[in-house]
């Protein structure tokens, strides 16, 4: 199948704001979600407490962001999103909240020229499925790890692809149940739709052994459903 372009890809996140502002339920279509910011946002809180600046990748309405400034408070946020409407919404939220600089950003990953070791903590939450190649891969993960100052980390919740096919077909069963649950088999079917259309999630074993091989000293699986994992400099 021919996936989507990023204009596509833009074109339907600028139409699902909504469906991304709650902060209570996070990204309703992501199993785990309120418990991934959870994990993420406290382990990034611990591991970085002296943080100032922090990168959200793929932010969407912002609801990563805001979960870590409650436990960091007024810090510096660079936002990045492929969706201005949801930009714009992320930009108001945070901004409502905290004293510290806001700065968005209406770009793609993949492209921005991110300054060397200028941050603190980066975030990608379901966003970084949209890579393509091996290449695109290590690209992205080498950018982020020379824009970490050291000591700094990075955070990843993202649907992935489990290598075992029987693992595969099970773990794909449990998602369309959850998301029948959540809402209707006809949701189930519009989001297995859009995933086949626009994502090419890594295996959690690839994106561990990338992060290593770009230079990050420390890696680690928060929780392992989706995928929580995090890599320190």
């Amino acid at each position: 199948m021919q996936k989507s372009t990023v204009a596509q890809i833009r074109e339907r996140f600028d139409q699902d704001v909504e469906r991304f502002s709650n902060l209570e339920t996070g990204q309703s279509a992501t199993i785990d979600a309120p418990l991934a910011m959870s994990l993420i946002t406290g382990a990034a809180a611990t591991i970085c407490p002296e943080a100032n600046t922090i990168l959200d990748i793929g932010c969407g309405a912002g609801n990563y962001t805001l979960k870590l400034l409650e436990r960091l408070p007024n810090r510096d946020v660079m936002l990045l999103d492929l969706s201005q409407p949801m930009l714009t919404r992320a930009e108001e939220r945070i901004r409502a909240v905290s004293s510290g600089s806001v700065t968005p950003h209406q770009a793609d990953i993949r492209e921005i020229e991110l300054a060397p070791e200028s941050l603190d903590i980066v975030m990608a939450a379901a966003g970084l499925h949209h890579l393509r190649g091996e290449e695109e891969w290590r690209q992205v993960f080498g950018k982020i790890y020379r824009a970490l100052k050291p000591g700094g980390c990075f955070w990843i919740s993202d649907l992935i692809h489990h290598s075992v096919p029987a693992i595969q077909a099970m773990m794909w069963q449990r998602y369309g149940e959850y998301l029948s649950d959540f809402k209707d088999e006809a949701y189930r079917d519009h989001v297995f739709d859009y995933v086949a259309k626009e994502d090419s999630p890594r295996p959690l074993m690839f994106q561990l052994d990338m992060l290593r091989e770009v230079g990050f000293a420390h890696v680690d699986v928060l929780h392992k459903n989706v995928a929580q994992h995090s890599a320190v400099v």
